[in-house]
């Protein structure tokens, strides 16, 4: 399995015309829902610099692009976040994510799927990954969707550390994601991750994705995002847990 891993999965990537790329990344609050075929996206960002006692500036953006035609789904997802005070960072992460989705039936999806983080303040100095599996959707009512994903995926970490220190791991990256459209411009989305390590199930990660986006007019919504973390084998000095909680807007095109 490695040798597949390490070998033949990156030519099969660059056979599909896929290039080869772990934070966790909760692919359903990304996915647009949309009857059509054709592309679809959305993008946003923000920039703040204030001074009281000290000066502080964040940066944010994210980009999202979507193509969906009967069978296929291809999705790419970029962000990046920056926070900076008292001569001190406090966040400054990337990640770049691309998805493949072939439907067979509809019960069954084959998910292939690439990413690259680097976080300097989890001191992640990069995280590739490359994984694939199948999807299964388990309801799919007009107000009620639940998907499960049993995928696997090849991990490699570099930590950023003194002297640096490098992993190469093969995860389980199994999620249930439940999808609520309660009212016709409300939906709430919430995904659980979670990816054990095939040859020590000790060393495993957990993340649970909350998020609500309520739509103002036809494209711009106001989005609500509780996101919490908790790695059993983090970097040194890392906590094991972490969560963040964001509030803002999405304009869709």
């Amino acid at each position: 399995m490695m040798y597949f891993f390490r070998i033949v999965f990156p030519v099969l990537l660059i056979i599909a015309g896929i290039p080869a790329s772990a934070q966790i990344v909760n692919v359903e609050s990304r996915r647009i829902q949309t009857d059509t075929t054709g592309w679809a996206g959305s993008f946003g960002g923000n920039i703040n610099l204030s001074k009281n006692v000290d000066q502080v500036f964040s940066a944010s953006a994210f980009a999202h692009l979507q193509y969906k035609n009967s069978k296929n789904l291809y999705l790419f997802l970029g962000d990046y976040s920056f926070l900076k005070g008292a001569q001190k960072k406090y966040t400054d992460n990337t990640f770049f994510h691309l998805r493949y989705n072939h439907k067979f039936s509809n019960l069954i999806r084959w998910e292939v799927f690439t990413q690259l983080q680097t976080n300097k303040i989890t001191k992640i100095e990069n995280r590739f990954l490359a994984g694939m599996g199948p999807r299964f959707k388990l309801s799919g009512s007009g107000m009620l969707q639940v998907y499960l994903g049993v995928l696997f995926m090849y991990e490699y970490e570099r930590e950023l550390v003194d002297p640096p220190v490098s992993h190469h791991n093969v995860r389980n990256s199994s999620y249930l994601a439940f999808t609520l459209k309660p009212t016709s411009n409300l939906e709430i989305i919430s995904t659980t991750f979670y990816q054990p390590r095939l040859d020590h199930l000790g060393d495993f990660r957990i993340l649970n994705q909350e998020s609500a986006n309520l739509a103002i007019t036809q494209k711009l919504s106001a989005t609500i995002n509780w996101n919490y973390l908790y790695d059993h084998f983090p970097v040194a000095g890392i906590p094991k847990s972490n969560y963040t909680f964001s509030t803002g807007f999405r304009y869709a095109f």
